[in-house]
């Protein structure tokens, strides 16, 4: 599954950016989408971090990754990575049954686990209004996905522009897969506004491209209508969705994400969601910015907050 990036001028119409597809087995790198955030938005957004990232400087120089993709001596290729516990806890019984089970059942497993129940966080208050994320049903929703893919702006980089069938084709493996990556329509106040892809980044492709940790999670962003862009949208949603991986994911220490590196409307708008710069990666498409939202230094800003 590719990586999608989009961010809209405050003046222009949006820009997205996006990679091909993943099959079932290996959801896809996808660069997020980012509504761009209003000018002030942006410069806020830019500075709230800049002590974050020279505080994190040494990590930072340790995993930036050279042109050719090549990373640091830590760097791991985590694609690969050994099944989640829970997995294993179900192995595990059937050998205990003795063989009666040759393999154990994985559906429910891998159906909920991988992400923690998406469709379950329910809704969260932001400056903007009640937000939800609805795991997508191909029945109700794909007319109003494929429109959105059709508007120039987002057809440029999501390259998913053509009949309804084009974006159900995008969609089949997410939905039909192991529940690694979860496709979902962003709801303010009631009305459907956005399309979002959680995905776990340690079981992706992108693992590939940075030295990933178990249970990263990333995220993939593209609002749909006009009217909701260039209004600063894009930093509220992906700060109150970073928020919500984070609450619900306990084992998940980080929120990454992989715009265009030339798409500087996007990174502020990561920026101003509280993500730092960590790395320039060459994906398959694009060079990308990786941006990532840490837990541990959420807490520290909650924490000083609150003081």
């Amino acid at each position: 599954m590719p990586p999608t990036d989009a961010s809209t001028d405050a003046d222009t119409t949006p820009t997205t950016d996006r990679h091909a597809p993943a099959p079932p087995a290996e959801s896809g790198e996808r660069a997020d989408d980012a509504d761009n955030a209003d000018n002030a938005d942006n410069v806020q957004g830019g500075q709230g971090v800049q002590g974050a990232e020279h505080a994190e400087h040494a990590e930072h120089a340790e995993h930036t990754r050279s042109a050719d993709g090549a990373d640091s001596a830590d760097f791991q290729d985590t694609l690969d990575l050994r099944l989640p516990d829970e997995l294993l806890a179900l192995f595990a019984e059937a050998e205990q049954d003795g063989g009666h089970r040759a393999t154990p059942d994985l559906s429910a497993a891998t159906e909920h686990d991988l992400l923690d129940d998406v469709g379950e966080w329910g809704p969260v208050t932001t400056p903007s209004g009640v937000f939800q994320l609805v795991p997508v049903r191909v029945e109700r929703d794909l007319a109003l996905i494929s429109r959105w893919m059709n508007d120039p702006a987002v057809a440029a980089f999501w390259e998913l522009a053509g009949p309804d069938t084009v974006t159900a084709e995008h969609l089949a493996p997410q939905l039909d897969g192991d529940g690694r990556s979860v496709p979902c329509l962003g709801v303010l106040d009631g009305a459907p506004m956005s399309y979002w892809e959680i995905y776990r980044a340690d079981l992706d492709p992108l693992a590939r491209h940075y030295p990933a940790r178990p249970h990263d999670t990333g995220i993939h962003l593209l609002i749909g209508g006009v009217a909701n862009r260039g209004r600063g949208l894009g930093t509220t949603l992906l700060k109150a969705v970073a928020d919500l991986v984070l609450d619900h994911r306990p084992r998940c220490a980080r929120v990454v994400a992989e715009p265009d590196l030339r798409n500087t409307p996007s990174v502020s708008a990561f920026l101003g969601a509280g993500f730092r710069f960590f790395a320039e990666v060459d994906l398959p498409d694009k060079r990308a910015a990786l941006m990532v939202r840490d837990r541990a230094l959420r807490n520290v800003l909650q924490a000083s907050h609150s003081q």
